[in-house]
């Protein structure tokens, strides 16, 4: 295998979390059994720093018609609001006409709010299912996978570039930074928002780590693919959405000054090792205790006759049961709020998922695997919690 940044050959196993079904091939009842498993591993660059996967599951069977839907959460689709507002102020307020590109736009809620400021928007989205959902919206979107090929049928320039969440999962990486390029107006801002790295390893969120995740950027090595491309970062953030996101602004290379802020954090990744090979090996030891430690605690709870559901069915969710190998020995099912999947089961452990609305006999425990929502899921269950209902999260996010 070649890097997927770089095209080295001179990559290294740093984590190993066994064979693994793709995390949001949700089943129905006749397909338990039949899902196929995959290698999730991840490999370290030595040469580039990138870490990635070293196995590809096809796009087509990942995207194509997947049940993630990005308006389901209160939260995230506050975060998109305040995405598009800080963008606007900071670059296009007294422009008009103003349009904006969405990259993996889902159901188009981020687009929404563009649109509430007067963009002229587009989605360009891979699942049919979900690019449905958002034109009936009224948001205008292409059923497409997006890459050179597609930004030129396309054939227009933005002022904006969007892509939230998306970048990590690219197969085709170097044509989509190609038609990011191609497409971005000469004074344009393209806004990437990527799970962050070093988040992911302070948090211990490895659940982060599945096959819809090739590549899991920091700020230095997300750069190094973007100059390969003519694009460059001059200015980031982070923002405690996920546990840890970036949105950096990227333009067309040497067109605007590196601002302080994104030198500091360039200054904090080399200071803090994040991206040393030591780090991700510290990084794995430090899920194998962290898996011993969760097993033991469900079982103690178990062996007390405690009754343990889990919250959400979100696909990271899945990377930890199997890893886990948590089944319905422990969980007696998980509860979910997404209506598509209702009446599904979770690939690999084949843990039921019932909607909220349907809940009987509440548990004892809520095993939080949707961790990333907890503010947001304490506010909500307020009632629960008063009544004596657990809410016991695996990965504790620490503060931004």
């Amino acid at each position: 295998m070649k890097c997927r940044v770089c095209d080295s050959e001179d990559l290294e196993l740093v984590i190993d979390l066994g064979m693994q079904p793709w995390g949001n091939n949700f089943l129905k009842k006749e397909e338990i059994g039949k899902e196929p498993y995959y290698p999730l591993h991840v490999l370290y660059c030595n040469n580039c720093h990138t870490a990635q996967l070293d196995y590809t599951v096809k796009k087509e069977i990942m995207f194509g018609n997947h049940t993630y839907l990005s308006g389901i959460t209160t939260t995230l689709s506050e975060h998109f609001k305040n995405v598009a507002l800080e963008v606007d102020s900071i670059f296009f307020k007294n422009k008009n006409p103003k349009a904006v590109l969405d990259i993996g736009s889902n159901d188009g809620t981020q687009l929404k709010h563009f649109k509430t400021l007067g963009y002229d928007i587009l989605g360009v989205e891979s699942s049919k299912r979900t690019a449905l959902i958002a034109n009936a919206e009224g948001i205008p979107t292409i059923n497409q996978f997006f890459n050179l090929e597609c930004l030129k049928e396309i054939d227009r320039k933005f002022d904006v570039i969007n892509a939230s969440g998306v970048f990590f999962h690219l197969e085709e990486l170097h044509s989509v930074c190609d038609a990011i390029k191609y497409g971005l107006k000469k004074d344009g801002i393209f806004v990437v928002q990527f799970l962050y790295i070093k988040s992911i390893i302070d948090n211990l969120a490895f659940d982060q780590i599945y096959h819809e995740h090739l590549l899991y950027y920091s700020l230095e090595t997300i750069q190094t693919l973007l100059k390969k491309h003519g694009l460059e970062i001059f200015d980031a953030q982070l923002k405690p959405i996920h546990g840890g996101t970036i949105i950096a602004y990227a333009g067309h290379e040497k067109y605007r000054k590196l601002t302080k802020r994104y030198n500091n954090m360039i200054k904090i990744e080399r200071e803090m090792g994040v991206n040393s090979i030591q780090t991700y090996k510290k990084f794995s030891m430090d899920i194998k205790q962290m898996k011993e430690d969760n097993i033991k605690y469900l079982k103690k709870e178990k062996a007390l006759g405690k009754k343990i559901y889990g919250f959400g069915a979100p696909v990271k969710g899945n990377t930890l049961l199997n890893y886990f190998d948590i089944g319905n020995d422990i969980l007696d099912c998980l509860v979910e709020k997404n209506n598509l999947r209702k009446g599904m089961y979770s690939p690999g452990k084949h843990i039921p998922i019932i909607l909220e609305d349907e809940i009987t006999e509440l548990p004892d425990i809520y095993y939080v695997l949707a961790w990333n929502f907890k503010e947001e899921i304490l506010k909500n269950n307020k009632q629960l919690i008063d009544k004596g209902v657990k809410f016991y999260f695996p990965i504790n996010i620490k503060e931004i």
